[in-house]
């Protein structure tokens, strides 16, 4: 379906998003660290069903997106679906497609509305780093499976330990580096950085900014309309609020950290770059029509969407500058025109990338204003669980449009590969 074809179904047949939620992000081993990403999507979906009060048995589909998979429960969507108390009737699927997973997630469940094969769906994404898988060697492995075929426990030693080094014996550790590349996403994003003149101090100030934003708006309250609270999943304790802010706002304490991924010149720090957190979230998407049936009151009109795919080798993480380049096109749009900004802040140097980008005689799309770019804070400062942080984008940008009596939003993410996603939305009357 063509961009131009896909607006006027939209147009035609309105799809809304109705709510959205996240569990409170956590630090990575922190108080998720003894749950399965299943659990933490479970949760979040039970919240979902909770703060809108739609009829389980009024959802027809749910999918969900995770990037590192538990073998045991690969297809994820349906674990969840199950553990949140939805009628086993309910089919769910799984999608895979790295940091926007969940941003996939809710788009395939538009074009289950739009195809006419669901009415109402919930869609997400859930993610651990607290239980990364963790491989055995591939010579291990197939020492192993070989095993089988010996017929008693000294035989099946034998014959697993026999022609293995030491090395072999070693686990191997997830690493976060693309397959065709073979550069961690740090490298990529540092190497933007130098490319479009994105100096530290000005990833420094965008992370100290991003944290500021996170600390004043969780101090204000206002992240409270998207978070739903954990009870009794760390002992006896209530998580409502989520992460603290792991570095200091203090520019001195920033300018000290050396490069994390390009030494010793790199300009990405630890400070400057999303780290690892535990989290689900999910979103309730039906058609207006539908939603006026059930008596549900959406916040936002889904107005269109595009995923785009740039070169991984010199563009890896520049995907967002094209999508939203393309957004705006094709919906007749320009940067004025926009009230609320959601940009997924991977690295304060890939965001600011695709900023610098955007001004560029290359693009011709303008500045983004800033005041209205992630004002709540960031992947930087409110975490970045892979399957979870394109639900939350949803999710605060409808909040925001509704807040801030805006009328359009536009959100958009990076992910591996040289993959991107932008999304318009609406405010709902």
């Amino acid at each position: 379906m063509s961009v131009s074809r896909l607006a006027k179904t939209l147009a035609a047949n309105p799809i809304v998003l109705v709510d959205g939620v996240r569990i409170p992000f956590m630090r990575q081993m922190g108080a998720y660290k003894d749950h399965l990403s299943y659990n933490l999507g479970r949760l979040a979906v039970k919240g979902l069903i909770a703060k809108t009060a739609v009829d389980p048995s009024a959802v027809d589909y749910v999918t969900f997106g995770s990037v590192a998979q538990e073998v045991r429960t690969h297809n994820i969507a349906r674990e969840v679906a199950i553990g949140s108390g939805l009628p086993l009737t309910v089919a769910a699927h799984t999608v895979s497609q790295a940091c926007i997973s969940s941003n996939q997630a809710i788009s395939t469940g538009v074009e289950k509305i739009l195809a006419g094969t669901a009415d109402v769906v919930i869609a997400g994404g859930a993610e651990t780093f607290s239980d990364a898988p963790i491989r055995l060697s591939r010579k291990l492995r197939q020492k192993l499976i070989g095993s089988q075929k010996h017929k008693t426990p000294m035989a099946k030693l034998g014959g697993i330990l026999s022609g293995l080094s030491l090395k072999d014996l070693a686990p191997e550790t997830p690493a976060i580096k693309n397959f065709a590349t073979d550069e961690t996403m740090g490298s990529s994003s540092d190497r933007l950085a130098a490319k479009w003149g994105v100096s530290r101090l000005e990833q420094d100030a965008f992370a100290i900014r991003s944290h500021a934003n996170a600390a004043a708006a969780t101090a204000a309250g206002l992240l409270k309309e998207e978070i739903v609270a954990v009870n009794g999943i760390d002992e006896d304790d209530t998580i409502q609020t989520g992460l603290k802010p792991k570095y200091s706002t203090m520019e001195e304490q920033y300018a000290a950290l050396n490069p994390a991924f390009i030494r010793p010149h790199g300009t990405h720090t630890a400070a400057n770059s999303s780290g690892f957190a535990d989290g689900a979230a999910a979103c309730l998407v039906t058609s207006a029509a539908k939603a006026e049936e059930l008596g549900l009151a959406p916040k936002a009109h889904i107005r269109g969407w595009n995923f785009v795919a740039t070169d991984p080798f010199e563009e890896m993480l520049l995907g967002p500058a094209y999508a939203i380049q393309r957004l705006l096109s094709d919906h007749a749009l320009v940067i004025d025109d926009i009230d609320v900004w959601e940009i997924h802040e991977a690295f304060a140097g890939q965001l600011l990338s695709n900023v610098n980008a955007l001004q560029h005689e290359s693009f011709g799309v303008g500045e983004i204003p800033m005041e209205k770019l992630n004002t709540l804070g960031g992947s930087l400062s409110l975490g970045h669980p892979f399957g979870a942080t394109g639900a939350r984008l949803v999710t605060t940008a409808a909040n925001r449009l509704k807040r801030e009596d805006g009328r359009f939003a536009v959100l958009s993410a990076c992910a591996d590969s040289g993959l991107a996603t932008a999304m318009l939305l609406e405010r709902a009357n």
